[in-house]
């Protein structure tokens, strides 16, 4: 330890006669040459302990405490991390954690070597090997995407193949039907010759019997034999829409980079996203009002295409309309009950729930199939006397998610349990109810709309618990959204719900006529208002992210919003 008065650069001198030292002092902190020792430790008012220099190497040097002078800081204070004297240890220290100072740098010491240095040892090793595999992993990406590629090219190729074909077919078809009518004029044009020949014969020859058995048939043949016209077909090549291949292809899910910190996540600015990131606009712009017609109570809307959008409302009729408010088809419901939610199937189908006969049915070309069938209704005063029987559920509301299955929102028949199913065709293959505690996810009554976001989380909008509760693919829970309110004036009441392709999460609030927007960890990100909003019900985004609200008005909105 260097003297207080020495710096690093100074020649270590005896402190009383200048030359070279061959022992200190500790107590007194004092260097001295073996000549002026006795002299030093003649001054009887002070304690002395002189050691030799290599007496000082194999003791260990414990630094002086800056509040005594006389007392050597031996101990260490865990609590407050700093050596202290005995002294110290007893006046401000009392109740701490204590432990001689040698034994505390002894314990950080093995620490340090046995349990912190391998886990960064193993972290460096960790990350090398995910390195190491980074040509693997992104290789079977890059050969899933060529595979995909060669089954569209053999669908291509197929379709192409087929028009070759069918245009092949109807060529022979055209060249029979030219055939059949040149035979037809060759024959006649073979008796015209015959006749012309005959009529010279009988000019040339002027023979009576001839002449009294002739018959004109020029009358029979000035009218000309039908001539067929065959109008070749004409192909008429559809407009090819970019963003329907693109998602016909497939999605690739985000890179997503998460720093684990102290037991907490966070996600990393330079995660990449496909497609690329949409910032929010400062202002949304509503872009089209239409009047669906349904006069009130517009309950849902789901796209079809950019332009055209399936609707339902208070009555049996689903309309699709396009986003000039024009009708294009419509469906009525098989048993003439009013539909309680539709959705559009990666096919373009529609699907529809009915509440009052308890089925999922499906449109396709016009024709209504009934996809999932529950057991019918039971009155609530007869479920206690039978107790023994299944519970009996009633469909709600539906969406179609990335892998082509349906998830539909389900209530008890006695009103006191409510449920999500996932649906693969009429198979059920997942039922969502309750948390790791056992506790049930969703409340017992209301509106519960459902929509998978894009990061495969289920969302479902439940009005009577006041929140939006966001499960994972596999049913646990994610979060609970209950309401911003910064900027409302009643109580949270999420409807419809949907999502975007930057895995945002929209949900309609009833009573404050806006719209919430949450990242996917349920984070409030901003609220869409002042665009001519009331009572918004049912919504849905299309495939340029432009948001279509359903409103209880009877009105349709669409909203830019990215």
């Amino acid at each position: 330890m260097l003297h207080p008065r020495r710096s690093a650069q100074d020649v270590l001198q005896c402190d009383l006669c200048k030359t070279v030292p061959q022992s200190r002092c500790e107590p007194c902190n004092v260097d001295l040459c073996n000549a002026c020792v006795g002299k030093h430790i003649s001054d009887l008012s002070k304690i002395h302990n002189v050691m030799s220099s290599l007496q000082r190497k194999s003791t260990p040097s414990y630094p002086k405490c800056p509040k005594h002078a006389n007392k050597h800081s031996e101990l260490y204070c865990e609590k407050c991390d700093i050596p202290v004297c005995s002294t110290c240890a007893s006046e401000k220290h009392r109740g701490h954690n204590l432990c001689e100072v040698l034994e505390n740098i002894s314990s950080n010491l093995e620490e340090l070597e046995t349990r912190i240095y391998p886990r960064y040892e193993k972290m460096v090793s960790d990350l090398q090997t995910e390195k190491d595999e980074l040509q693997t992993n992104y290789g079977k990406l890059i050969t899933a995407t060529d595979q995909q590629g060669e089954v569209l090219h053999r669908e291509i190729t197929a379709i192409v193949d087929q028009r070759k074909s069918d245009i092949e077919k109807i060529k022979n078809k055209h060249r029979a039907v030219l055939d059949k009518n040149t035979d037809e004029i060759t024959n006649r044009i073979t008796e015209l010759k015959k006749i012309i020949e005959d009529l010279k014969k009988i000019l040339n020859t002027k023979d009576a019997s001839l002449i009294s058995t002739y018959k004109s048939k020029n009358g029979e043949f000035r009218q000309l034999p039908p001539k067929v016209q065959v109008t070749s077909p004409s192909f008429s090549p559809s407009k090819i829409d970019k963003d329907h291949l693109n998602k016909m292809f497939g999605s690739m899910s985000s890179l997503s980079i998460i720093t684990e910190k102290q037991g907490y996540t966070s996600k990393s600015p330079e995660a990449i996203s496909f497609p690329p990131v949409k910032p929010l606009l400062d202002e949304p712009r509503l872009t089209a009002s239409i009047d669906t017609g349904y006069g009130c109570r517009l309950r849902s809307v789901s796209c079809l295409s950019e332009n055209k959008v399936w609707t339902c409302g208070d009555n049996k009729i689903m309309k699709l309309l396009n986003l000039q408010g024009t009708q294009l088809t419509s469906i009525q419901t098989e048993s003439g009950d009013t539909p309680e939610d539709i959705t559009v199937t990666q096919d373009g189908d529609l699907v529809y729930t009915d509440y009052n006969n308890k089925t999922v049915n499906l449109v396709k070309n016009k024709q209504i199939q009934t996809v999932i069938t529950l057991q019918g209704w039971i009155p609530d005063i007869l479920l206690k006397w039978i107790p023994f029987r299944r519970q009996r559920w009633t469909p709600r509301y539906v969406c179609n998610t990335s892998s082509g299955d349906l998830l539909v929102t389900m209530i008890s028949d006695d009103r006191k349990q409510s449920k999500v199913v996932r649906y693969s065709g009429a198979k059920e293959k997942q039922t969502i109810q309750f948390d790791e505690q056992g506790q049930p996810l969703f409340s017992s009554g209301g509106y519960k709309y459902i929509n998978e976001n894009r990061n495969l989380d289920i969302c479902v909008a439940d009005i009577a618990a006041k929140a939006v509760v966001v499960v994972n693919q596999s049913g646990k829970l994610r979060f609970r959204y209950t309401g911003h309110y910064s900027n409302t004036k009643k109580s949270f009441t999420p409807v419809g719900i949907t999502s975007d392709s930057q895995s945002h999460i929209l949900t309609a609030d009833w009573y404050n006529d806006c719209i919430h927007i949450l990242d996917q960890d349920g984070q409030f990100l901003r609220y869409i208002q002042n665009c001519q909003l009331r009572r918004p019900l049912g919504l849905c985004v299309d495939i340029r992210d432009n948001l279509l609200v359903a409103e209880d008005t009877g009105y349709l909105k669409k909203i830019q919003y990215l």
